[in-house]
């Protein structure tokens, strides 16, 4: 029994109450709650972060390189922006080295033109006809969503000993996108 003394006549029906919960019970609820609440908020973070950040992604196909008996090589891809945000090509490499704008020509297509099946050697940037734009000093930009052609002449790093080997095409943006193919004869 507990001395009177010490405790008054208002302590002892707390101390006999049996209504509270116990210290236990208590330390059980405040840690489940906060690990909930923390747990709530990580995954509202990650779904903030995941589904609100939009990518990029090019993809690379239909690679051709060609080399002529007289030693004049060239190339010719199609890009694909399968990303949610448009691109800006900051440069292209063929075989590690920068391909010189002046040389490159490319060809945005719209949904109501028809693909090419397969890229085929043109002699010159001349015979590409008049769909294509010579890229010069432009920036070359594609669209989500949207495809292009592209060629590039004079790559005079490629000669005839080349025929049969493989040669790697990067397009730098905010990555890299990497492609390779053997070179043919023209």
């Amino acid at each position: 029994m507990l001395n009177k003394h010490v405790f008054g006549d208002e302590d002892m029906r707390l101390l006999r109450n049996k209504k509270g919960l116990s210290v236990v019970v208590t330390t059980m609820i405040i840690l489940v709650v906060s690990v909930l609440l923390a747990t709530v908020v990580t995954f509202y973070a990650i779904n903030v972060t995941t589904t609100r950040v939009q990518e990029e992604y090019l993809q690379i196909t239909e690679l051709r390189v060609w080399c002529t008996n007289d030693g004049d090589a060239s190339a010719a891809f199609m890009v694909t922006n399968t990303g949610g945000r448009d691109v800006v090509i900051d440069k292209i490499t063929v075989r590690g080295r920068t391909a010189v704008s002046q040389n490159i020509y490319y060809w945005k297509l719209s949904d109501n033109d028809t693909l090419p099946t397969e890229l085929e050697w043109v002699e010159s940037s001349a015979a590409l006809g008049g769909n294509y734009t010579q890229l010069g000093s432009n920036s070359l930009i594609l669209p989500s969503g949207n495809r292009m052609v592209v060629y590039i002449f004079e790559l005079n790093h490629i000669s005839t000993s080349d025929i049969g080997v493989t040669v790697g095409v990067i397009i730098f943006a905010n990555a890299q996108y990497h492609k390779e193919a053997n070179v043919e004869a023209a």
